[in-house]
């Protein structure tokens, strides 16, 4: 007796034929900017412990309360399908003692997720995402780095309705502090709120502000906004990653909403969204979480990342098909395949050096493209020196207030000039080790 049609779980699909080859071509020349600016591929499980996602993702969000696929192995032990990258990363980070290591670890990963949601364009129970994370340092060109390497896979692919937007959210000690003032506001208009913002807001004031519900909606754009309560010094790192990200000609909106579904954030967030899309409008997005290792039982450690939706790209753009007859997709491949990046270029700073000067620097030479990473950790100039030999770098570019110093890591000899672009010129010689500059 014939049993019933078997087809793919709803909420899932199969990935097949042309959509197949779009996603393969998204994710190799997709990532290849991560791996010139020193992100190394890792991948973790794809269930975990329960508690991790409990602990770090935070009890009172949709993801916890509502959204995880989570079952008893057969050990009795609480598992779940990971729904996110970060607190997975961060676990690892912590289990293989990579505080020790120097900082930041950057990293990189590809691979699906999982939410228990209702089906719809855009939104699925298993998806697919890329996303980077790093991990050991504070130092705000780190923030802008990460948003501008989101930029750059996206500006890849036909979204002209994409934008950036922009927020901070402080210090936990802030929101918690805003989260008291928020409750007494909404307390006050309750009868307004929808019947889930009412229900939750005590718990989680701040998920308010994604409210679509009407008079949701207008009762939050009078509500005070966390942007105006933050520290001089969380407003001091805020400005300095604008002012990166100006320097770099990247548009962004400043969206003080802009709150994020995750209880981890601290600091910068922001989320790249396309008005064509509609409802599911976000794309990629992310932010710092500068308490989200020490919370999952590791030494207090900053940190910064982002992901972005694979299919809500292939839906938000005409992706190209990955063609293995030709040369610039096959070299993407072989470029992404390869198990070490080319040897980078590292800028160094010294006492006193524009750190903005030093990031554009580091732009530029991504968009040669050159693997190539900076000083993002405070540590000496000898500090920085020692790091560089230890990525295998073979020139440093040195950033002082007088100008630039190029040393060629394998003679030892060293240059001063006084412009950037006399610093490309006597990087020169080294062209031929990179394979994609022109």
């Amino acid at each position: 007796m014939a049993g019933r049609k078997l087809q793919a779980p709803r909420g899932t699909f199969d990935v097949l034929g042309d959509a197949a080859r779009r996603r393969r071509g998204l994710l190799y020349e997709g990532t290849a900017g991560l791996a010139r600016a020193g992100y190394e591929y890792v991948e973790t499980p794809i269930f975990e412990d329960t508690e991790l996602f409990a602990r770090g993702v935070g009890e009172t969000t949709d993801v916890v309360q509502k959204e995880m696929f989570t079952f008893e192995d057969a050990g009795g032990r609480s598992v779940t399908l990971r729904p996110e990258g970060t607190a997975s990363v961060c676990r690892a980070y912590i289990e293989h003692g990579l505080h020790k290591s120097p900082q930041p670890v950057k990293v990189w990963y590809a691979g699906p997720f999982f939410r228990y949601e209702a089906p719809q364009a855009g939104r699925f129970r298993q998806f697919a995402q890329i996303g980077a994370e790093a991990l050991g340092s504070d130092d705000p060109s780190l923030d802008a780095e990460s948003i501008l390497l989101l930029a750059d896979i996206l500006s890849a692919y036909e979204m002209p309705r994409l934008r950036l937007r922009l927020s901070s959210l402080g210090t936990p000690e802030t929101r918690r502090a805003y989260s008291e003032e928020l409750r007494q506001y909404l307390r006050a208009r309750v009868e307004e709120l929808s019947d889930d913002v009412r229900a939750r807001f005590e718990a989680n004031p701040l998920r308010a502000f994604d409210s679509d519900h009407p008079g949701t909606r207008a009762v939050m754009a009078g509500a005070p906004k966390l942007l105006d309560r933050i520290a001089p010094e969380d407003a001091e790192h805020f400005a300095e990653v604008r002012a990166l990200l100006d320097d770099a000609g990247q548009a962004y909106e400043v969206d003080p909403g802009l709150v994020r579904g995750l209880d981890y954030y601290t600091r910068t967030v922001f989320e790249f969204t396309n008005d064509d899309l509609g409802a599911q409008s976000g794309v990629g997005g992310g932010g710092r979480y500068d308490g989200l290792v020490e919370q999952l039982g590791g030494p207090p450690t900053p940190g910064v990342g982002w992901a972005a939706g694979v299919e809500r790209i292939l839906l938000a753009a005409d992706v190209p098909e990955y063609d293995p007859e030709d040369e610039d997709s096959r070299r993407a491949v072989e470029e992404w395949e390869r198990d070490l990046p080319p040897e980078p270029v590292f800028v160094a700073l010294e006492p006193g050096a524009n750190r903005r000067t030093a990031f554009a620097l580091l732009r530029e030479l991504h968009a040669l493209p050159r693997c190539a990473q900076m000083e993002q950790s405070g540590r000496s100039l000898k500090g920085q020196m020692r790091h560089a030999d230890r990525l295998g770098a073979q020139a440093v570019v040195t950033v002082s207030a007088e100008g630039f110093r190029v040393r060629n890591m394998r003679s030892g000899e060293e240059t001063e000039v006084g412009t950037r672009e006399e610093a490309f010129a006597r990087l020169e010689p080294w062209k031929m080790l990179y394979r994609d500059a022109p």
